[in-house]
């Protein structure tokens, strides 16, 4: 039998029994049967449904022992990064919960009739509705917080989805834990048999999007992987939405007068954090040249560690050697790595704003790790044709004292084209779950800027809107009804409030 079988990154020797692909047969099955729970779960209260949620973030609190350090065997994250991601897995859950009390979500519409307009306006009710059972792939680096029970998961499972999760290859016995919790957490709280599933094996996530029951996918992970899929959920006879968070450079720009010694250790934390496996890391930094040989001296001083697996590790050895063999940057210093199986160590680069313009395509390739690119400028305005060319991206940050502010409005209004977060005096590492948060931008840093994968609007990709016009108050969703019974905000005539 062919199996996935997980590693120790530490010592590139396998870590705990493999476990068994999961064959098209059982794909069908097991999508089939999300599809026969979704008409039981979507018609569970919202009210219920934050019940069950918080269930399970009290159920995976509990096992974190267990959970955590099957995680740092299997992807050499560490304790300390791994116990902070789980416990932002179950306030994730713990959120929706929130959102789905709060109610706002399902963007509840009520217009009543105007015969005298042109055209007549009859009474019209419109309101979010799930869509249908939807497909997760779990990504590499965050085995918690982006993988079986992560965002995803609990998004959908908060709009009245039912889930089947593709498990990641880096951390499967990670998956298998955290999906017994799931599976057990769910039983406990009453939710239907299917609402739940995983499946493991990369031609199962293929066989996955293109099952007729699936109806939705979510994706984390890289720009080729996620073009791949999303390329077959479009060609499906029936095309569905697939929202995928791929590759992001991250730029962020350094202004004279922030540009100080100070500024360094911020940077190589940054960047180095969790071995530059973040799809925010900061790998793309216009900076004047004054700063560099600081941030320099900063990075040097850090340590690398172990990459989630042999082939990141390789692509990137493979990728920075090809970028500091190339006459198109200088490098500016190599920190150090620790002796270990898949472990690279952090490393920067610099080149000046002209060749870098010259060069963009290539030098905005991310470098997956802990490695950036620092672009010398003379002045800031110089940079705003460079910025508005680059590549779509999670983020643009930049650093400012209040002498810059006018330079710092100036390319604001760039990076807002390009970016889908804009960050002042900090840095994008770190994703707050919150209700205003997004998480999201233009190709190629996800396949669709409208959506984000973090924070509360998170839900919105796995609703669409359906409207009830002329019926009976009586027949109505209780979201739609006159008396308004659950109290949620809602938009009547044009005007929002609780009524």
């Amino acid at each position: 039998m062919s199996v996935v079988q997980g590693f120790n990154p530490r010592t590139g020797e396998p870590f705990g029994e493999g476990v068994p692909k999961t064959s098209d047969s059982e794909v069908d099955r097991i999508a089939s049967l999300a599809a026969t729970a979704f008409d039981s779960w979507s018609a569970v209260s919202a009210a219920q449904r934050a019940v069950v949620l918080d269930a399970l973030a009290d159920a995976l609190d509990a096992e974190s022992e267990v959970l955590i350090s099957t995680a740092d065997t299997e992807t050499a994250l560490g304790v300390p990064r791994l116990t902070v991601e789980l416990k932002r897995t179950t306030n994730q859950l713990r959120l929706f919960g929130e959102v789905l009390r709060e109610g706002s979500y399902v963007e509840a519409t009520l217009d009543t009739a105007n015969p005298d307009i042109i055209p007549p306006r009859p009474v019209l009710r419109r309101v979010l509705r799930p869509l249908g059972p939807v497909a997760v792939f779990s990504a590499s680096n965050f085995p918690f917080a982006f993988s079986v029970a992560g965002g995803d998961t609990a998004s959908a499972l908060a709009s009245g989805c039912p889930v089947v999760v593709k498990s990641h290859s880096a951390h499967p016995r990670t998956s298998v834990e955290t999906a017994r919790v799931v599976s057990a957490a769910l039983a406990a709280a009453g939710a239907p048999e299917g609402v739940f599933g995983i499946v493991y094996g990369t031609e199962s996530g293929r066989a996955l999007v293109q099952h007729p029951a699936i109806k939705a996918a979510g994706f984390t992970g890289s720009t080729g992987g996620g073009r791949a899929l999303f390329d077959l959920a479009q060609g499906r006879p029936d095309p569905i939405p697939f929202y995928g968070e791929l590759g992001s450079v991250n730029p962020t720009v350094i202004l004279p007068g922030a540009a100080t010694p100070d500024i360094a250790a911020g940077f190589a934390q940054s960047l180095t954090m969790g071995v530059g496996q973040f799809c925010t890391n900061p790998g793309l930094v216009f900076a004047p040249a004054s700063i560099v040989s600081a941030l320099g001296e900063a990075v040097a001083a850090t340590g690398g560690g172990a990459m989630l697996n042999e082939r990141m590790c390789e692509s990137y050895r493979a990728s920075t050697d090809a970028l500091a063999a190339s006459d198109l940057v200088s490098v500016v210093s190599t920190g150090t790595k620790p002796d270990e199986a898949w472990a690279v160590e952090p490393r920067l680069f610099t080149v000046p704003v002209k060749v870098f313009a010259e060069n963009l395509e290539k030098l905005t390739e991310e470098h997956f790790g802990p490695a950036a690119i620092v672009v010398t400028y003379a002045d800031p305005d110089e940079l705003l044709p460079v910025l508005a060319k680059l590549p779509g991206t999670l983020t643009g940050t930049v650093h400012a004292a209040e002498s810059d502010h006018a330079a710092a409005s100036r390319i604001a209004e760039v990076l807002r084209g390009v970016a889908g977060r804009l960050i002042f005096n900090a840095w994008p590492t770190g994703v707050a779950v919150a209700w205003g948060q997004h998480h999201g931008g233009p190709w190629p840093s996800t396949t669709n800027p409208l959506h984000t994968s973090v924070g509360a609007t998170a839900i919105r990709r796995w609703i669409a809107p359906v409207t009830y016009q002329s019926w009976p108050d009586a027949l109505l969703p209780v979201e739609l009804q006159d008396a308004n019974p659950l109290g949620i905000p809602r938009r009547v005539d044009g005007v929002l409030g609780v009524h």
